[in-house]
């Protein structure tokens, strides 16, 4: 006899995810994600209290996942500054979200943020560390504070915006980004 499966809150989440990034915020229901997952809608009630509470752990999960977790890693690291800011692009284009959406998981997040309260508040705060990271990165490499300030902003910016692109395949985002990262900070030494 085949053994039952037991489904975890992170199963959820990451359903959640794979949902939001094929329908939008709408697609995040308690119905639709138990059967993709084929199990019934008990297994989700074991772990969450409605879908206000699945979709406030997706968000927190990303703000984990791929904000703290990275920015923890990056500054575990014992590379120099600019080699760091290297790396930090390799882990913001990278699939951070396999099997919870891909790369349409942040455009599908600031999306959501739209229309949705809470979604708004965490991109806010996530956008708002990031930046804050990036620009104490750019200042270690000895930028003043204006200009990492305004590096951080510019590098940022285009992630976002060519996390809209990459959706026809227009861009390689790591390539896209690790060029404009070496105009920024210019040739070492």
């Amino acid at each position: 006899m085949a053994k039952k499966q037991t489904l975890t809150a992170n199963d959820w989440i990451v359903a959640g995810f794979v949902a939001l990034t094929s329908g939008g915020p709408p697609a995040v229901k308690v119905e639709a994600i138990a059967k993709t997952l084929k199990v019934s809608k008990g297994s989700f009630y074991w772990h969450f209290k409605d879908v206000g509470a699945l979709k406030s752990a997706m968000l927190y999960y990303w703000r984990q996942v791929a904000t703290n977790d990275i920015i923890a890693g990056i500054e575990h690291s014992d590379a120099d500054s600019r080699e760091q800011l290297r790396v930090l692009i390799k882990l913001a284009t990278g699939e951070f979200t396999d099997g919870k959406g891909g790369t349409l998981a942040e455009p599908a997040i600031r999306d959501w943020a739209r229309y949705d309260t809470e979604a708004a508040a965490t991109l806010e705060a996530v956008d708002a560390t990031r930046l804050e990271f990036l620009s104490t990165m750019f200042a270690r490499t000895g930028m003043t504070v204006e200009r990492a300030e305004f590096s951080a902003k510019i590098l940022y910016a285009a992630l976002i915006g060519l996390e809209h692109l990459v959706r026809d395949n227009s861009s390689d985002r790591d390539t896209d980004l690790a060029g404009l990262l070496e105009l920024l900070v210019g040739p070492p030494g």
